[in-house]
């Protein structure tokens, strides 16, 4: 007997997909498709969506699962068709669709156990995004946010973790961009410019992968300018926290060339950040 049950509920499905398929799917006429759908249960619609994601047509589900939002808004159905159809649209990289629906889920279901699900799609609706350096940071900064929330506000989700890494990136993504601009105008010998961009990397950017270069780079900048007690503390930083690194090595021999070496010179704010770091508060 189980077995002629889970045949006819195989059966079932099969022939509701049928059905439903004749609605048009998401690319057949408009009204056709809503008047038909109409007809159907939001367990029905929800089942229909499920079956375009399994044949790998997220577009055509994210329209199922609206559907339901559409028809039945105030049932159970509606709530997990919302977290569906964003998880839908940021398949299909339609990520501001994407983030709506995400938002939407938060705004009506804030204590549902998929709220931190819902909060890390619209995160991901940001980072997702950040595929080069070159493009402009809003977005980088909208993910640092939507990620920071995540992290903080559903610590115990199994999406905290992934978050966190994901946080780490973006911000490393940031530095990275300050790497860029300063180094363009190193190139071009506007000094004063590249030592403000390696400086907010030293400063705010201190736990990034691109501290080594930056204080690398302030070397040079400062030696470029003869500002040779400032060279000498950036270098007597690099020493003491990336000994090993290239960039050291780099500093070390442009200071021994002009008969210089690696330590801290002055009151100035590189002599401030060498001190922290003797302390063990920097870095």
């Amino acid at each position: 007997m189980n077995g002629i049950r889970a045949g006819a509920r195989t059966l079932g499905v099969v022939l509701l997909v049928a059905a439903l398929a004749g609605c048009g799917g998401a690319d057949g006429d408009a009204a056709t498709r809503n008047e038909a759908l109409e007809t159907y249960t939001p367990e029905q619609i929800y089942q229909r969506g499920e079956y375009e994601l399994a044949n790998k047509k997220p577009k055509d589900a994210a329209y199922y699962f609206s559907e339901i939002e559409r028809l039945y808004p105030y049932s159970e159905w509606a709530k997990q068709a919302l977290i569906m159809q964003a998880f839908a649209y940021h398949s299909t990289k339609d990520y501001e669709n994407s983030r709506a629906a995400a938002q939407r889920f938060i705004d009506f279901y804030p204590a549902d156990e998929d709220a931190a699900y819902a909060q890390y799609l619209l995160a991901l609706s940001y980072y997702d995004q950040i595929d080069e350096v070159g493009r402009d940071q809003g977005l980088t900064f909208q993910a640092l946010q939507a990620l920071r929330t995540v992290i903080e506000v559903y610590p115990d989700s199994e999406y905290a973790t992934s978050a966190i890494l994901k946080f780490d990136l973006a911000f490393d993504h940031l530095a990275g961009k300050e790497m860029e601009i300063g180094r363009y105008y190193l190139r071009r010998g506007h000094y004063t410019s590249a030592i403000n961009r390696f400086r907010v990397v030293v400063e705010e950017f201190q736990t990034t992968s691109h501290t080594a270069e930056a204080l690398h780079r302030l070397v040079e900048a400062y030696l470029s300018l003869g500002l040779t007690g400032e060279a000498q503390t950036a270098a007597a930083i690099l020493g003491h926290n990336f000994r090993s690194t290239e960039w050291y090595v780099d500093s070390y021999r442009l200071l021994t060339s002009n008969g210089l070496e690696a330590k801290d010179r002055g009151n100035n704010w590189l002599s401030q950040i060498y001190r922290q770091s003797l302390k063990g508060q920097w870095l």
